[in-house]
């Protein structure tokens, strides 16, 4: 395919997929809209990110993105890559240092380096689009990557 025919396949796919997705499902299927919503993973803007994040490759930014906009999911999530040695509790802590009150993130640079780390949110991002629940996503995560380490939780 030329260099310039697969972007344009490509932005038309992306157009025309909210069209051709309306035509069937929805609550004809019994799902809601709010249901379909909770599939597509938050994503926090990149901008507000720090500069080696931004200039991540992609499956670390999106990761990044995921773990600051839903906190409430990874969180729960263990992390396999011997991390718990710097005192990380959940895959969530390999992303996020803190936040301030005022809702200012200190990101933790820890993923920006582990493959381990954002393939288990990557993982999470597309178990959630597969609408599984966060206890099957854990369940998933658990069983795929005990095998490279203790987990961070107990």
């Amino acid at each position: 395919m030329s260099g310039k025919v697969l972007p344009f396949l490509l932005l038309l796919s992306l157009l025309l997929t909210p069209l051709v997705s309306g035509c069937g499902g929805g609550a004809a299927d019994g799902e809601t809209a709010a249901m379909a919503d909770s599939r597509v993973p938050k994503m926090a803007p990149l901008e507000h990110m720090p500069h080696e994040v931004q200039k991540a490759p992609q499956a670390v930014r999106e990761a990044y993105q995921f773990a600051a906009a839903s906190p409430e999911i990874v969180e729960q999530l263990p992390c396999y890559c011997g991390c718990g040695t710097f005192g990380h509790t959940s895959n969530y802590d390999c992303y996020v240092a803190g936040v301030d009150p005022d809702g200012t993130i200190t990101y933790d640079m820890h993923a920006i380096g582990c493959a381990i780390c954002v393939d288990i949110t990557q993982d999470a991002m597309a178990q959630m689009r597969r609408g599984k629940s966060l206890a099957e996503i854990k369940n998933y995560v658990e069983v795929k990557y005990a095998q490279y380490g203790p987990s961070t939780m107990p």
